[in-house]
């Protein structure tokens, strides 16, 4: 399914992160997924909540630059080869991943969660719901990528 994601430009430095966290905490906002890609000198905190744009103003409120990005939300079963088997369907499909996190609950629950920032989210959640099928990259029906690659 689709869903948003906030990032979150945060700077690399001590406390940065607990400052975010903080707003987070004290506006009893729960954290759903959450993933830190850094450099030397900032991060972009990427975290899914529940009402993203209630959430997205409360940040901004706070001084922290935001933005929604839409990303594919998927649960599988916690087993080897699950995230291949969707990662093959979207890869064949001429889908590109920009990046991925992944998390298992807790070993009771059986399910992994992943979230995927993908170049075509409608062909993604087709192609990962079984809606469509797309066993060549690139064809021109319904469920599959323009044929614009080179």
């Amino acid at each position: 399914m689709i869903i948003n994601q906030l990032s979150v430009f945060v700077e690399n430095q001590p406390g940065k992160l607990a400052e975010v966290l903080g707003v987070l905490h004290t506006h009893e906002i729960n954290i759903r997924a959450m993933s830190v890609a850094d450099t030397a000198d900032f991060g972009i905190l990427r975290i899914v909540v529940n009402e993203s744009e209630k959430v997205q103003h409360i940040l901004r409120g706070a001084g922290f630059t935001v933005k929604i990005t839409p990303v594919v939300g998927i649960i599988l079963s916690d087993q080897p080869g699950s995230l291949f088997e969707h990662v093959s369907k979207l890869s064949s499909a001429g889908v590109n991943i920009e990046y991925i996190y992944a998390f298992a609950a807790n070993s009771g629950d059986k399910h992994a969660r992943v979230v995927l920032k993908v170049d075509n989210l409608t062909l993604a959640e087709r192609l990962i719901s079984g809606e469509c099928e797309a066993t060549e990259p690139y064809r021109d029906d319904a469920c599959a990528t323009p044929n614009f690659y080179w």
